[in-house]
Parts: C-alpha cells; structure tokens; sequence
C-alpha cells in the first residue's frame, strides 16, 4: 500500500475561522498548512499537545517568542553532505543529457548514411574477372 493523503472537513464559527486566516496570514502560509501543521504535531506528540494563547504560555521568554516558528539547528556535516549530493546530482543530469545528445546525434548519422546495397546479380555480371567454381 502507498501512503495515501486523507480529507478532514469540520466546521468553525466566523470568529474562530477569521482568527485562524490571520494566523496564517501572519505566518505566510495558507490557511490548509496550519491545519496539516497541527495534525502533524498532534500526531508527532501522540495527542499530547495544548493549544493555549500565547499571553498564557508560562516561562516563554522573548526570545522563543520571537523565534517562531522554532528554528533546528543542522549539523555542518549534514549540509556539506546535502551539497555534495545535489552537486553529484547536478553532475548526473548534465551527463544523462550529454548521453542523450549522443544518441541522437548517432541516430542521425543512421538516418543520414545511405545504404550501399550491393546487388549478387550485379557482381556476376562483369566479365573481366574470371570465374572461379567451389567444388
């Protein structure tokens, strides 16, 4: 089986569903992603997350409140390896069309080529030469 995408369609008062369009309007992302972005992290967490508003938050300091959405810090090693792959990658695709280039320009050389078709009746045909019998 694949892993097939799911709808989920609910309904909201209008107070409720203008706050959650500015919410994604604040976040630049559609109204949708906010959605998939709380089910992701309702199922990531096992159902064990509180919506709260955020005057509410206790020990939020300034600086998380500032940094949201919450920014992941990657290893170098992680994104030298990324680079490495998209540069390999990159290598692959010119290669695949320099190969296809290649094909084609072989294809046309065959189109190009005229047969030399060398009829057996023409060959016994002249006379100068001597016959020869297998036997």
């Amino acid at each position: 089986m694949g892993n097939k995408n799911k709808t989920i369609s609910f309904r909201v008062n209008e107070d409720a569903f203008e706050t959650l369009r500015e919410i994604a309007e604040e976040r630049d992302i559609s109204l949708s992603a906010v959605f998939r972005d709380y089910v992701d992290t309702l199922v990531a967490h096992d159902g064990q997350v509180q919506v709260v508003p955020e005057h509410e938050l206790d020990g939020a300091s300034a600086d998380e409140e500032k940094s949201f959405p919450p920014k992941v810090r990657v290893p170098k090693s992680f994104i030298r390896e990324h680079e490495r792959l998209e540069l390999e990658a990159d290598h692959l695709r010119e290669q695949l069309e320099e190969h296809k280039r290649y094909v084609n320009y072989l294809r046309e050389q065959l189109e190009d080529e005229e047969e030399e078709v060398i009829q057996l009746e023409d060959l016994d045909s002249e006379a100068d030469e001597p016959s020869f019998r297998l036997g």
